[in-house]
């Protein structure tokens, strides 16, 4: 599906819920050192519950050598000074979609270079910014909508009761 790139993530259980995110959704999760947490933070885990078995994770020392290893991939760039919405994008299967720290964003010089595939999320007002973990989801599900679905349960079931 997608790769969700986490630039120097600060509060583990964002991460935590990305993986979630990515386990349901079958997307990669690429994060990239530093990061603000250890791997095995309690918060972290518990975050993510019992899908760390079921989410691709890598990592990496650098942005550069992320990108070094995809030179042909499409890479994203989530931020609140992109120009363009994310729904303006034309998501394909194996996009690179990139976050910032939760703190400070994606540098402003990597925004520069990739002024083109820089999106926002609209919000209202003076909003500063969503959380984390909820701009992947929107992010992803975005990307997912583009694609119909594909192969994706669309159809939910009652414990107890039949539609």
């Amino acid at each position: 599906m997608f790769n969700i790139v986490l630039v120097e993530p600060e509060i583990p259980q964002n991460t935590g819920n990305i993986v979630r995110t990515c386990a349901a959704t079958g997307c990669k999760l690429h994060l990239v050192r530093p990061l603000g947490f250890e791997v095995s933070d309690k918060y972290l885990k518990r975050a993510g519950l019992d899908y760390w078995n079921d989410c691709e994770i890598f990592y990496y020392d650098s942005f550069a050598g992320l990108k070094e290893k995809f030179p042909e991939a499409t890479f994203y760039y989530f931020t609140t000074k992109g120009l363009k919405r994310h729904s303006d994008a034309e998501f394909k299967k194996g996009d690179f979609i990139v976050f910032g720290k939760e703190s400070k964003g994606l540098p402003e010089e990597l925004l520069m270079q990739n002024k083109q595939f820089c999106l926002r999320i609209p919000m209202i007002g003076e909003t500063r910014s969503l959380n984390l973990s909820n701009s992947v989801a929107v992010a992803v599900y975005e990307g997912l909508r583009q694609l119909d679905f594909g192969g994706f349960k669309t159809e939910g079931q009652l414990h107890n009761h039949k539609w």
